[in-house]
């Protein structure tokens, strides 16, 4: 279900038209637009902070491209998850496997291999071991039967292992120039991660929301065992999302390495955490059955302009941390309310 057609859904599901002020408020809070509306307002509210406590410093336009270009390698994975989590399931493994994926595309073998050839050689190379990886979680999880949060947990502790093991718990040098400055020159005075980000999340939003695949994630999400007897392959369409979340966990790997220069087992640290926050934040239920991929976005660039404003104001990580466990919580007790509200109607 699109998130057009859940705020369809949603409008048709109260029956008559709602009587007073606040059943209007009510039903436009519960809605889609509604949702981004507010996640549009605290995203204003946090920038005004930004401004009050900062000044220029935060208002400055290269401390602008600086969050987007933070928030871009997590955006992506987060795309990723949205899926996942929209059709039920949950992955732990994400930042291990994009430390995986940026050692194993910074090897001397394969940095040999791409100066003999092309660049191109460390961006294959770490898509395949994102898709893998991905693929390895779909097949225990769907035809395995291990729950997702044990399968996932699992691939945490074996990609961040293989991973300390491949690089010898050392940094790797990218030493490829040319993969270097592609990945951080800009378009139009806009970095080409943001750009990335952007590309990834537009065709997010179209696959979502536009597409079969889209309607069968919601469907699958929502109610297994309904989808399969619609006829949908459930266990397939699993091993689908986790394989495409792994393709989103390469890309990522691919921005940090480029980003950073370097490929080590650390990258990715917490990932699993801020993607998960991340896709709470923006409106995608932990159940499963709805997901917003606007919705995510704006929930990476709230979680990325509030570490900025704390790193502005000198405010400890341990800071950080606190304040995001409560929006996290605070976030999922408005999902239940709202979802609680949904079901009142239908």
């Amino acid at each position: 279900m699109s998130e057009h057609s859940q705020t369809t859904v949603d409008d048709q599901a109260g029956g008559s038209p709602p009587r007073t002020p606040r059943a209007r408020l009510g039903l436009l809070a519960g809605s889609s637009v509604g949702r981004n509306l507010g996640l549009v307002v605290a995203l204003l509210i946090l920038c005004g902070v930004g401004v009050a406590t900062a000044g220029s410093q935060f208002a400055d336009v290269d401390n602008m491209l600086t969050i987007l270009r933070l928030a871009s390698v997590i955006g992506v994975v987060s795309i990723g998850m949205t899926f996942v989590i929209t059709g039920g399931g949950i992955d732990l493994s994400v930042g291990a496997i994009v430390a995986l994926a940026s050692v194993w595309a910074t090897t001397l073998a394969t940095q040999t291999l791409a100066e003999d050839t092309h660049w191109i050689i460390i961006v294959t190379t770490a898509l395949a071991v994102g898709i893998g990886c991905g693929l390895i979680n779909g097949l225990l999880i769907a035809y395995g039967g291990v729950v997702p949060f044990i399968a996932t947990l699992a691939m945490l502790a074996s990609a961040r292992g293989l991973a300390e093991i491949i690089a010898n718990r050392r940094t790797q040098i990218v030493t490829d120039r040319d993969f270097v400055d592609f990945f951080r020159g800009s378009v139009l005075g806009i970095p080409m991660l943001v750009l990335i980000f952007a590309v990834v999340a537009a065709l997010g939003w179209v696959l979502l929301n536009r597409t079969t695949f889209g309607r069968r994630t919601f469907a699958v999400g929502g109610n297994p065992e309904a989808a399969r007897l619609a006829g949908i392959n459930v266990r397939r369409h699993t091993v689908l999302l986790y394989v495409l979340l792994g393709a989103c966990c390469g890309i990522a790997a691919v921005m940090i390495v480029a980003r950073t220069t370097t490929g080590t087992s650390t990258h990715g640290t917490l990932y699993e955490l801020d993607a998960i926050a991340a896709v709470v934040i923006g409106g995608t239920l932990l159940a499963g059955g709805r997901g917003t991929v606007t919705g995510t976005v704006f929930g990476v660039l709230i979680f990325t302009t509030l570490s900025n404003v704390f790193t502005l104001n000198n405010l400890s990580s341990s800071a950080q941390a606190v304040a995001k466990g409560v929006i996290i919580v605070v976030a999922v007790l408005l999902q239940q309310r709202f979802a609680r509200r949904s079901d009142t109607r239908t």
